[in-house]
């Protein structure tokens, strides 16, 4: 594991990454190692806990949590969303093609909750290149660091949908609108939920939405890459960014679905361990085996793949990672053999470079930490890469 070590160390020395850390487990054994810095400024070496903004790893949490819901038939993958959620009663739809928010038309219908697992809705996501995601900028959706979910998604229900539900795949913010779900059908915060859910019975004590005092000092600082000065800069380069929603350290009322858990190596890794089996290390049942042998398999139509995530100031990707992935309850899963990789991996990353896997066939799961924006994708590939040449 010296190796990953030197591999690591080129990212750092040519200042893409302020610091990394990562944690490999195959079966009972870890491989663990960090590198570099909490900051540039000051120079502090990453500590055991370093905390990390995980960002869009939030997402399969939630998923979790509706999954199991599901499971005890509070709710029902075919479930309309208005059914919990009266307000988006008078959800509209764009008109095919449409160039003007206005120009909408009535449902033929309403988004589920397998939808909104699934990015199939209807909705966006503020950094995407659509007519609605520049809506929702205007609207300023979920950069508010103050707003709760509920004020976030009255807001969201009174912009329409891009496209019909079902009819096509986009990265959204239907995550966020599965965690109001679950607070409405649990009367509790979402916070709450996660807690007696997921935290507490896996023992992440370092996971939550917000840290107190004695472990922001434990945060790691975010940085965007500038490619063009080649080196970190502060995130708040283009207010459509996702570097600049709303992601307050102490407010103990925030919470969101798509992003907004702090989190470590460590504590991710118990999650990840968690979804080899669907059991706790104390064998606590998390999620049914066969549920999860769903949640982890492709279940989005073909017509629907290869998918693909672009910022608004992008015309065309220069590689699409997920070229070889469909998607499952809340995971990119692997359809086909890459050079590396079993069928049916999966897991998902961060905005900002943060990248998990499972592999359930080869018993490997693995958690990459750092807090970069706009980062170089070598790292997570070097990574990815590194893991199946050499276990």
């Amino acid at each position: 594991m010296e190796n990953i070590s030197a591999l690591f160390k080129h990212y750092i020395d040519s200042q893409k990454y302020q610091g990394i850390e990562w944690i490999i487990q195959k079966n009972e054994k870890k491989y663990f190692g960090s590198l570099g810095y909490l900051n540039i400024e000051n120079k502090i070496k990453l500590t055991e806990n370093t905390i990390y903004r995980i960002w869009s790893m939030t997402k399969p949490i939630i998923s979790i949590v509706i999954l199991q819901m599901v499971e005890e038939k509070v709710l029902k993958f075919n479930d309309p969303i208005n059914l919990f959620l009266p307000i988006f009663n008078n959800l509209r739809v764009l008109n095919e093609n449409s160039n003007s928010i206005t120009d909408i038309k009535q449902l033929k219908k309403m988004p589920t909750i397998k939808d909104l697992l699934l990015h199939t809705a209807g909705f966006s996501y503020n950094f995407l290149g659509d007519i609605i995601a520049e809506e929702y900028h205007k609207a300023e959706l979920f950069y508010s660091e103050d707003t709760t979910l509920e004020q976030e998604i009255n807001t969201l229900a009174n912009i329409p949908l891009l496209y019909e539900p079902g009819s096509r795949w986009v990265y959204s913010v239907s995550v966020d609108v599965l965690a109001r779900i679950i607070e409405v059908v649990s009367g509790t915060s979402l916070e709450v939920q996660l807690k007696k859910r997921i935290f507490e019975p896996l023992e992440m004590n370092n996971t939550s939405f917000s840290l107190s005092k004695k472990n922001q000092n434990k945060l790691m600082t975010s940085y965007h890459y500038d490619n063009s000065k080649k080196k970190l800069i502060k995130p708040d380069v283009n207010r459509r960014y996702i570097s600049n929603y709303g992601y307050p350290i102490n407010n103990v009322n925030f919470a969101r679905g798509g992003i907004g858990l702090y989190s470590t190596a460590k504590d991710y890794l118990i999650f990840a361990n968690m979804l080899q089996t669907g059991c706790s290390i104390d064998k606590k049942i998390i999620i049914s085996s066969n549920l999860l042998n769903e949640a982890c398999q492709n279940q989005v139509s073909s017509l629907f793949l290869p998918f693909e995530i672009r910022n608004f100031d992008i015309k065309k990707l220069e590689e699409n990672l997920f070229e070889s992935y469909g998607w499952g309850y809340g995971f990119r899963v692997l359809l086909n053999g890459k050079k590396y990789g079993n069928e049916g991996e999966f897991g998902w990353g961060g905005a900002a470079s943060t990248f998990f896997l499972i592999d359930r066939k080869k018993c490997i799961s693995a958690v990459l930490m750092t807090q970069v924006f706009q980062g170089d994708q070598n790292l997570q590939k070097d990574f990815y890469n590194f893991i199946y040449s050499h276990l």
